[in-house]
């Protein structure tokens, strides 16, 4: 009869690449630049969210109510690359959407919501959002084990 193997954490085939790769996140993850997109996303989201009653078109439900919808989702999902960095960059087009969405949403929601206020409110805020959700990505491409600048310093440094 054979007994049965209880392999360890430290037997696992894949160990050395599964610590490469939590240890290049942590390192994005606590840059400055990487803090400030996230606090910066933060910040963005939660206006985003109260934006209704911020700006003054809390008339307007169809808007406001999809401004806190997506205010919230957009806070939450970037909030998400500081404790999850590893899981959660590649995320990153999803709060992108978000972005996308924002600007276009005085045009495409239904009812009359498209005034000045409205539009100039979610134009900005959305470029904005649009803005941080590529940087968070652009941060976790350069970040990422066996990107070219990496690789370029690796083989300079091979010389």
């Amino acid at each position: 009869m054979t007994e049965p193997t209880h392999a360890t954490m430290e037997s696992h085939p894949d160990i050395l690449e599964m610590r490469e790769r939590h240890t290049w996140a942590e390192r994005a993850a606590s840059t400055p630049a990487a803090q400030a997109v996230e606090a910066i996303s933060l910040i963005t989201g939660l206006y985003l969210a109260a934006s209704a009653w911020i700006v003054g078109f809390n008339g307007m439900m169809t808007l406001a109510v999809t401004n806190l919808i997506v205010g919230v989702a957009y806070a939450l999902l970037m909030g998400g690359f500081g404790h999850a960095y590893e899981r959660t960059h590649g995320m990153a087009w999803a709060a992108a959407l978000l972005g996308v969405w924002t600007i276009i949403a005085p045009w495409v929601v239904s009812g009359a919501v498209a005034t000045m206020r409205t539009i100039i409110s979610n134009v900005v805020v959305g470029a904005v959002a649009l803005v941080l959700a590529l940087a968070a990505s652009s941060l976790a491409q350069k970040a990422a084990p066996g990107s070219q600048g990496r690789r370029g310093t690796t083989a300079r440094a091979g010389r």
